[in-house]
């Protein structure tokens, strides 16, 4: 047996260059063994067998074990046939574990159809459980590039890809004693599935530069595969991306420095990419620039991150009436605008830069060896809805980190097409919309304004989108325009930023057929912290946390459900640029120590782990000593007048402290109606608004959150009138 497994892990590393890691993890596990590992192709069971230590047992599904191309690996090793219709199965499994056996399992019963987890099987779980077995994942990667996978039309297949093992810490999988039954099965498949998860992105590689992975994802799935398109129907490929961020980013080494912060004034759009990655091609850090907040805010940010030179264009200065803008940010810095970077461009510099692109590896490491995953990647601003806005600096990691752990939970394909009108200013249209499925293999459609509410379903049917990201705002206007059938190719539609109103969540699935999925993040953290998917959902909530992520719930006074959240996490930015301390990088701290930040939001954690937001910190007043959220002053303000805009804030009050105080687009809102949902809904009269004021515009900002600044300086002018 010794000797057929030495030829199989010969042949293997001559074919696929097989690397193994964590063999020592070997050493810790004991008698009685569970190893777990994902399922990417049919060489699966070969790989474990030929170089996992001693001679182990699989368990294998009997319809599979039967058939005649698996007879021979049958003779080669033990094996466990089992009837996944026959409950007993399971029960005879548990025995044989007991004994003192080491078994394989593959938790996901089937190969991968998608390239990313499928549903884990409770029953791996209980079996854990029932027999105190450690537990030990495996990463199995590469192997679904083979012809052997079932990835066909999905990812580039090759004959012999790299295949790599890693093997992780053992585990063990113990449900409380008081959980029986069928809760205890579910818990036990519940905690195997998180482990497979966390292994996922726990040996993903996210400790990388973007540019590198940018490079990596070429590799994997074509310098042809088409990447990003928009609205002027010129798609590019991975080759004709990096041909012309290498042609942009050479000549905007003419008047920037390595490392230097460098702005960038431009709506969602293609060329906005290849500047994004012409700036990292030669080591510049991109400080992406809100153009909805006005000169001032413009000008404050540039400020902050000490730019000094701004990238823009002039049909895109004239298209938004930005004028004022620009003006006010020429008195500051240099302002440099593409169309005279494009006419200034000769024969040589094209052609150099098509030679870049062909070795794009080599040219990259030549400029940029300098540059590691741990530096500045992109300096973002806060929206400054409450305040005034920081510069927040990500690093590469982080990025990459947040694109890893969302690939961890949710299965998204290479065939997949992204509708993002979304602004790149924001992280959401940043990372979730931008950098996650270009380096994933797949393309992105780019629109430059989510406010087209009759346009953007319009353009989801025609370029047949699979995945859409909006906020409620935007999802709620889309919901109103668009015809039942634009939406027809729709995957999963993910909404964050804002809370997503019931109503909001209704209409889609009653309209278009399609469920939206919750999540929750912040600048801050690249940006996602949590969301729904199609296999872990529920309703109301914003989703579990990622992979990687520590948390704990800092109580808060006056408050007896929830605590405010604090998390620590490889997607936690650097730190800040605070105006008053331009260019000094201030990291997050709490008292738990350097590294934890402060949402600042009062949530609630359930016991499977599903988040609740109760309201930002900032957005509780103290009314007669009791502490009221204003979020839930919203909902019933939305409960009660479904598909109108609301906002709450808060005015001094002589007897109680504070009053509460409704905006709404509602046009004849009424106290009277408000009290009595709230009787309905059994909600205190505390939570509900003593004044409203009607508008007939609600000032959002361009993320299309509610701009609370905005509200406040409304309520101010009506009260002081």
């Amino acid at each position: 047996m010794e000797v057929i497994k030495s030829l199989l892990r010969g042949l293997l590393r001559i074919f696929y260059n097989v690397e193994i890691k964590g063999l020592e993890h070997f050493d810790q596990i004991g008698d009685r063994a569970i190893i777990v590992a994902n399922h990417t192709s049919f060489l699966d069971a070969v790989l474990l067998a030929a170089f996992l230590p001693e001679n182990l047992t699989f368990a294998v599904n009997t319809g599979i074990a039967n058939r005649w191309y698996f007879k021979p690996f049958m003779r080669m090793t033990r094996t466990f046939p089992m009837d996944p219709t026959n409950p007993m199965s399971l029960k005879s499994l548990i025995r044989y574990l007991e004994k003192g056996q080491k078994v394989v399992i593959f938790p996901e019963g089937r190969i991968t159809v998608t390239g990313a987890l499928m549903k884990i099987y409770d029953g791996s779980g209980l079996v854990a459980d029932k027999t105190n077995a450690t537990v030990v994942p495996i990463r199995i990667d590469g192997a679904q590039y083979t012809p052997f996978s079932r990835l066909k039309g999905r990812v580039r297949l090759r004959w012999f890809p790299r295949i790599k093992l890693t093997v992780l810490a053992p585990r063990h999988i113990r449900s409380p004693e008081e959980v029986k039954g069928r809760e205890r099965r579910k818990h036990a498949g519940r905690m195997l599935a998180d482990i497979m998860t966390e292994m996922m992105f726990a040996t993903s590689h996210y400790q990388r530069t973007l540019f590198q992975s940018l490079l990596d994802a070429q590799e994997v799935h074509g310098a042809q595969k088409i990447v990003v398109e928009d609205i002027e129907r010129k798609p590019l490929s991975y080759r004709g991306l990096l041909t012309r961020s290498f042609i942009l980013g050479r000549e905007f080494t003419r008047f920037t420095a390595p490392k230097e912060n460098v702005g960038v004034l431009l709506p969602s759009m293609m060329n906005t990419v290849a500047v994004f990655m012409g700036l990292h091609a030669f080591g510049r850090v991109p400080a992406m620039l809100n153009f909805t907040v006005g000169a001032n805010g413009v000008v404050k940010a540039c400020e902050t991150a000490q730019v000094k030179h701004v990238l823009t264009s002039r049909r895109f200065i004239k298209m938004g009436k930005l004028d004022e803008a620009i003006s006010a940010l020429e008195q500051r810095v240099t302002v440099h605008y593409l169309e005279d970077c494009a006419a200034s461009l000769t024969l040589i510099d094209r052609l150099r830069g098509l030679l870049y692109a062909r070795f794009a590896s080599w040219t990259y490491h030549h400029h940029c060896a300098h540059v590691n995953s741990n530096d500045p990647a992109v300096v973002l601003f806060t929206s400054g809805s409450e305040g005034t806005p920081k510069g927040v600096v990500l690093a590469h990691a982080n990025l990459l980190a947040n694109r890893e752990q969302l690939a961890a939970r949710v299965d998204f394909s290479s065939q997949d097409i992204i509708l993002n009108a979304l602004p790149l200013f924001h992280s959401f249209g940043l990372t979730a919309g931008t950098l996650l499925p270009l380096l994933s293999g797949m393309k992105t459609f780019f629109y430059p304004s989510p406010l087209h509410y009759r346009i953007v379903p319009e353009v989801a049917y025609d370029i047949n989108s699979t995945i859409l990201f909006g906020t409620n705002t935007f999802l709620a206007g889309y919901a109103r325009f668009a015809h039942p059938y634009d939406f027809y190719s729709i995957r999963y539609v993910f909404a964050g930023a804002e809370k997503l109103q019931d109503d909001t969540r209704r209409v889609w699935a009653e309209k278009f057929g399609v469920r939206i999925f919750e999540g929750y993040g912040a600048t801050e953290t690249s940006p996602v912290l949590s969301t729904n998917t199609s296999m872990e959902i529920q309703p109301g909530s914003v989703g579990r946390l990622m992979p990687g992520i520590e948390y704990r719930l800092a109580p808060v006074p006056g408050v007896a459900e929830g605590g405010r959240l604090q998390v620590k996490g490889p997607n936690v930015m650097l730190g800040y640029y605070l105006h008053d301390q331009p260019g000094i990088l201030v990291p997050p701290k709490t008292e738990h120590g350097p590294g934890w930040y402060d949402t600042g939001d009062i949530v609630t954690i359930d016991q499977d782990g599903f988040i609740r937001i109760c309201g930002r910190a900032k957005r509780f007043a103290k009314i007669g000593g009791e502490m009221v959220s204003l979020a839930a002053a919203e909902e019933l303000a939305s409960t009660t007048w479904p598909n109108q805009q609301h906002a709450v804030v808060t005015i001094p009050d002589t007897q109680k402290g504070e009053q509460l105080v409704l905006v709404t687009t509602h046009p004849s809102a009424a106290r009277a109606e408000l009290l009595a949902q709230a009787k309905q809904q059994r909600i205190g009269e505390i939570n509900v608004p003593k004044k409203i004021l009607i508008t007939k515009k609600m000032p959002l900002l361009g993320t299309g959150k509610i701009d609370y600044k905005g509200v406040a300086e409304l309520v101010s002018a009506e009260v002081t009138a």
